[in-house]
């Protein structure tokens, strides 16, 4: 089976230890680089070309949304998988702006995480069910 190619970026080395650990329970995905802050995502994001980042909003500047956005334009191939601790509605119309592909709350990650890259695989947007599902389906379709 072909793997997913994933760059994860979080500027907690901890939280990016705990999602390696996830990917890790199954072959599907193979973890081609990580990140700890916007301007080395970017960096890292341009090199690798993966399948899908995972980014969180909260980061030295650039700010996930501000890497989210630039993204769009060099790698659309790339699905965007915002994971964050913020659980408002604004972030969420953020998100979709940037051209995010999915939001994904922390609080859900080890629960939800291989469920959202699947979706995203499948090329459907996965937003956490603490919103409202009519809301994520007008934003991210």
């Amino acid at each position: 089976m072909a793997s997913t190619r994933v760059l994860l970026s979080d500027d907690h080395s901890f939280m990016r230890r705990g999602l390696r650990t996830i990917l890790e329970t199954t072959e599907r995905y193979e973890i081609c680089g990580e990140a700890g802050d916007g301007t080395q995502t970017l960096e890292l994001a341009t090199q690798l070309a993966p399948d899908i980042l995972i980014l969180d909003i909260s980061m030295p500047p650039p700010n996930g949304l501000e890497v989210a956005s630039q993204l769009r334009e060099s790698l659309p191939k790339t699905k965007i998988l915002i994971i964050t601790m913020h659980d408002s509605e604004e972030m969420l119309r953020a998100a979709a702006a940037a051209g995010a592909s999915g939001f994904l709350l922390k609080s859900d990650a080890e629960e939800l995480l291989l469920l959202a890259l699947q979706r995203l695989e499948e090329n459907q947007c996965f937003v956490s069910p603490a919103f409202d599902p009519n809301l994520a389906k007008q934003l991210f379709g």
